[in-house]
């Protein structure tokens, strides 16, 4: 992942040039645009394993989206693009593109191979600043997840770890638990 700084009020412009001209995914991360490359099949692998669980557990009023965005409230400018985010029903029939962070029940995070422990920290803190309930992040690297819940004053309480074959018990509404025993490991770096 790699991070530029842009001149405030400039920032969504920016995302969006950059995001028409060269396909890699932007986020807005506390005044930095954030770009990574397409995922990998691994990772995408990886949402994809968790989507299918969550997809027949949801109840009737919730749904999981892939390429959705969540805002900063109060910054139109920074926001964050999960790998995949439970929301209400209706954001799919809603015309903005930026969801209220309120309204997230969970969001995912997959780290890539390449991201580096500064920018994972940034982005939890992000979701925690922003208010988003439960986030949880694979990592594909070491076969680890570590769930995030219960945010408040730009952190969050509840921090669970655990490792891939273990269930990451969930908070209602969502299901109970998801398995993680048939998550991909990327390939060791050489």
């Amino acid at each position: 992942m790699t991070a530029i700084t842009v001149r405030p009020g400039r920032l969504r412009d920016a995302a969006e040039e950059i995001e028409r001209s060269t396909g890699l995914r932007v986020q807005i991360i506390g005044g930095t645009l954030m770009m990574s490359p397409t995922p990998r099949g691994k990772h995408a692998g990886t949402v994809q394993e968790l989507r299918d669980q969550l997809i027949p557990q949801l109840p009737k009023d919730l749904r999981a989206y892939e390429v959705s965005s969540i805002c900063m409230p109060d910054d139109e400018d920074d926001y964050a693009t999960p790998d995949l985010v439970v929301l209400p029903k209706d954001w799919g029939r809603d015309d903005e593109w930026l969801a209220d962070p309120h309204d997230v029940v969970f969001a995912l995070e997959v780290i890539s191979s390449s991201e580096r422990a500064r920018g994972i920290a940034s982005k939890t803190d992000w979701y925690a600043t922003a208010g988003v309930a439960a986030l949880l992040a694979t990592d594909p690297r070491d076969g680890t997840w570590t769930l995030y819940t219960h945010p408040r004053d730009g952190e969050y309480r509840g921090v669970l770890h655990g490792k891939y074959g273990e269930p990451v018990p969930l908070p209602t509404p969502l299901p109970a638990e998801l398995d993680t025993s048939d998550l991909p490991l990327y390939a060791p770096r050489a």
